[in-house]
C-alpha cells in the first residue's frame, strides 16, 4: 500500500479529525463504532467492503457517506479497467446500485454516485482515474463548503451565545470541519460561544461518543446531556440556539435528520429559541416536494434493546427503530448552505438559493 494521503487540505487548531483517508489504492475508514474507546482504521479494498462499512455505520454522516461511496466506486472502476465497453458500463451500474443501497436516506450518497456514474458513461471505458479526480474534487468542495458555512452560520450568533447540537455533524461526518459543528467551531474561534451542549443521540450515541470526542480533541468545552433533558435546559434559559445538520432537504425546506431533531425543533419553538440547519447544497433534493416523500431508514431493534452491550431483559419486546425524522420547514429559523443563508426557508426562497452559482 502506498503512502497514505490525507485528502481535504490542512487541519487547524479547531479541526483535528478526519473520517477517511485515500492513498490512491484503498480507502481507510476511521471506525466510528469504536470511538472514543479505540481509534482503529479499517481498510476497504473494493466497493463491497465500502458498502459494508457504510451500512454497518463504521462511517456515517451524509457528506462522509457520499465521499466513501465515491471512492468505493473508484475502486470498482479500477477493477473493471480491463473490461470491454459493455462490461465496463455494466460493472459500474452494478457497483452504483450496491453502494447506493447501503444507506438510502442521505441524498449525498446517491448524488456522489450519480456524479461519478455520469463521468464513467461519458468518458472512455476503463478511465478510472477520471473518477478518482472527481472524487477528490467532491472532497475538496465539501471542505470548502463547510468553511464557508461556518462563517455564514456563526454570523448569526451574538457573543455569549449558548448552543445545543444533536448527533454528530463534525469532521467525522464530512470532509473536515463539519456542518453544524463547523458553525460551532467557527463561532468558538471567534469568541461568540459561552457554552455548547451535545445530546447523547440514542441509540448509537453519536453525540456522546463522537461529538464530545471531536470537541475535546479541539479543546472546546462541551456539556453532554441525555436527549430527554434538552427541554429542561431550554426552560432554564441555558440554550439560545439549536444547531443541527441534515441528511436530506426537500424542495419546500423540510429537513430529514437524526431521529429526535423534530422534537428539538418543537421544543425550541415553544421556548422562543432559534433553530438553525446547516448542510451543503448537495443535501437539497429538489426532486422531492416535501418531507413526507423522504424514504426513512429503519434499523434493527437490537440497537434499541441492547443495554450496556447486552440484550435487554424482555425478549418479546418490540422496538421500532427509525434512524431519521422530518422537521417541517415552518420550524426552521435559518437554513445555511455554502450558497448562502436564508431565514424561514420555503419552496420559493430555497429554489432561489439553489439557483445561485
Amino acid at each position: 500500500m502506498g503512502r497514505p494521503v490525507m485528502r481535504g487540505g490542512a487541519m487547524d487548531a479547531n479541526d483535528q479529525v478526519r473520517a477517511l483517508r485515500w492513498d490512491g489504492a484503498t480507502l481507510q475508514i476511521l471506525d466510528q463504532r469504536l470511538l472514543p474507546a479505540e481509534v482503529r482504521w479499517l481498510v476497504a479494498t473494493d466497493a463491497s467492503e465500502t458498502a459494508r462499512a457504510i451500512h454497518d455505520m463504521a462511517v456515517r454522516g451524509a457528506p462522509a457517506i457520499g465521499l466513501a461511496g465515491a471512492y468505493g466506486l473508484v475502486m470498482a472502476a479500477r477493477a473493471l479497467a480491463s473490461a470491454d465497453a459493455f462490461g465496463w458500463q455494466a460493472g459500474i451500474t452494478a457497483a452504483v446500485r450496491l453502494l447506493a443501497a447501503s444507506r438510502p436516506t442521505a441524498v449525498n450518497l446517491a448524488g456522489a454516485l450519480s456524479h461519478l456514474e455520469i463521468i464513467a458513461r461519458q468518458g472512455a471505458p476503463g478511465d478510472w482515474q477520471a473518477l478518482e479526480r472527481a472524487a477528490d474534487g467532491l472532497w475538496a468542495a465539501d471542505l470548502a463548503a463547510n468553511r464557508r458555512m461556518g462563517e455564514l452560520g456563526s454570523a448569526y450568533l451574538a457573543p455569549g451565545t449558548q448552543v445545543l447540537t444533536h448527533c454528530n455533524t463534525g469532521s467525522l461526518a464530512t470532509a473536515g470541519l463539519g456542518t453544524a459543528l463547523g458553525v460551532i467551531r467557527t463561532a468558538w474561534a471567534q469568541d461568540r460561544l459561552a457554552r455548547v451542549f451535545a445530546t447523547e443521540s440514542r441509540p448509537w450515541l453519536q453525540g456522546a461518543r463522537l461529538t464530545s470526542w471531536e470537541l475535546n480533541r479541539d479543546g472546546i468545552p462541551v456539556s453532554l446531556i441525555v436527549d430527554s433533558a434538552a427541554a429542561f435546559f431550554m426552560a432554564r434559559g441555558e440554550i439560545d440556539w439549536v444547531i443541527v445538520g441534515a441528511d436530506r432537504i426537500t424542495a419546500n425546506g423540510d429537513v430529514a435528520n437524526k431521529i429526535g431533531t423534530y422534537a428539538l425543533a418543537v421544543a425550541a419553538r415553544h421556548h422562543g429559541l432559534r433553530f438553525m440547519v446547516v448542510a451543503p447544497s448537495t443535501t437539497v433534493d429538489l426532486a422531492l416536494a416535501e418531507g413526507g416523500e423522504i424514504p426513512i431508514e429503519f434499523r434493527g431493534p437490537e440497537e434499541v434493546l441492547r443495554l450496556a452491550g447486552r440484550a435487554g431483559p424482555e425478549p418479546l419486546l418490540e422496538a421500532p427503530n427509525p434512524v431519521f425524522d422530518v422537521t417541517p420547514a415552518a420550524l426552521i429559523d435559518v437554513l445555511v448552505t455554502e450558497k448562502g443563508a436564508i431565514e424561514r426557508p420555503d419552496a420559493r426562497t430555497l429554489a432561489a438559493l439553489m439557483a445561485r452559482s
